[in-house]
């Protein structure tokens, strides 16, 4: 495999396979997990947290800001490595390379060619994998062997940023926002062949991913677009509601919306926090606003609502804590100022982070204050995806590499 080199060797004990091999349950095999919603169900936190984790492996895959893919013992990257964007199946236990399928395509420019590899991560499912690269390339592949089984770019425009939202596999159907700030698209295609079976046209495209929800009897496909959030039903991509969100000074809508049953949380960079409750009624929906908290502001960090309390990571960097039934903030910090990039999983007991200077992050779920659990070092360079908690491992991708660590 192309520009891969294996650092360390994993144990080999038998105990390990078996864990490698284990349960869905234990798999995150998109965006935010199984569910998106950022809880890692297989996860088995440890009664005390050490000082540091013990690496199994390390191997080089090329630059990249996504998180890998773990379906089936099998870990899925995507980066890109010279003038190609390269989807790559590494074994999970060992760092071993499976198969690599890459196509050429040209990086960002401007100011965004400082981050040079895909921004949207991969997805697993139903045998397949699905990515969606910096210029808007579809790519559906056999998650067995690597076959191709279609790719699609014809829509060539991109946000100022460049793509970064990550697909969503759903009923058969491979959801992606595409196009640009002035000619956005969300689009449903069949995930067997390619083939179009909706468009939604209103709006530019963001980077926000999109989410599923669940109204009466109706499926909906909800995200954030350039300057709205929006509800699409799933069946033909009509939009059911939307609600104006429009980005300030040089931002964008970049977070992932949280539902609860059938309240949206959605937020924004310098706009805060919203929560808004859609109903269907008859053969419409409505959407009713329940509040809004402008105390902390996510720019790159969608929140994880874990015991009716949501946890964030705002703008400046700090950690904070809202009451999802009244909108009031917990609590907050004032001064940790990590930066704006950062990730949130629910690992059970604790709240995991990771943040770009590597730094894995663990604290308690509270509503009274912050706590720190631990702070352990995971990457040598810096990591704007989520860390990948399942078992006793997790798997980090920082800008050029992949690494498995085991917590005893």
């Amino acid at each position: 495999m192309k520009n891969a080199t294996r650092i360390a060797l994993v144990s080999s004990s038998l105990i390990f396979i078996i864990t490698a091999l284990s349960a869905p349950a234990q798999d995150w095999p998109q965006w935010r997990g199984p569910n998106r919603d950022a809880k890692a169900a297989g996860f088995t936190p440890p009664a005390s947290w050490p000082q540091q984790l013990n690496l199994k492996w390390k191997v080089a895959v090329g630059k990249s800001d996504t998180t890998p893919a773990l379906a089936g013992g099998k870990l899925f990257v995507f980066s890109r490595q010279d003038d190609s964007e390269v989807i790559q199946c590494l074994d999970a236990a060992t760092g071993a390379g499976v198969w690599s399928n890459k196509y050429d395509v040209a990086a960002p420019t401007g100011p965004p060619a400082r981050h040079p590899g895909p921004r949207s991560s991969p997805v697993v499912a139903d045998g397949k994998v699905v990515t969606l690269g910096v210029r808007g390339t579809l790519s559906c592949l056999d998650a067995a062997s690597g076959k191709l089984l279609w790719r699609k770019d014809d829509i060539k425009d991109v946000p100022n940023f460049f793509t970064a939202m990550s697909p969503l596999v759903v009923n058969g159907l491979c959801i992606a926002q595409l196009g640009g700030k002035s000619d956005g698209v969300v689009i449903a295609c069949d995930l067997a062949t390619g083939a179009e079976q909706w468009k939604w046209t209103g709006d530019g495209a963001a980077y926000a991913s999109p989410v599923l929800m669940e109204a009466g009897d109706a499926k909906l496909v909800v995200t954030q677009t350039d300057k709205r959030v929006v509800a699409l039903n799933l069946a033909d991509g009509k939009l059911v509601w939307d609600a104006p969100f429009v980005p300030q000074g040089m931002g964008g809508n970049f977070d992932t919306p949280v539902v609860d049953g059938q309240t949206i949380i959605y937020t924004g960079t310098g706009r805060g926090t919203v929560a808004v409750k859609l109903a269907k009624e008859g053969d419409s929906f409505k959407g009713t606003p329940l509040w809004t908290n402008t105390d902390n502001s996510p720019q790159y960090c969608t929140p994880v609502l874990k015991n009716g309390l949501i946890f964030g990571l705002s703008q400046p960097g700090n950690f904070y804590c809202i009451n999802a039934q009244t909108g009031k903030t917990a609590w907050s910090e004032t001064d940790a100022k990590r930066g704006a990039f950062g990730s949130i999983v629910d690992a059970g007991a604790v709240l995991v982070a990771l943040t770009p200077k590597s730094s894995l992050i663990v604290f308690q779920p509270s509503d009274t204050a912050y706590t720190q659990v631990a702070a352990i070092k995971v990457a040598d360079g810096s990591a704007y995806g989520y860390p990948v908690l399942a078992g006793n491992r997790v798997f980090v991708e920082d800008d050029d590499s992949v690494t498995l660590w085991t917590i005893n």
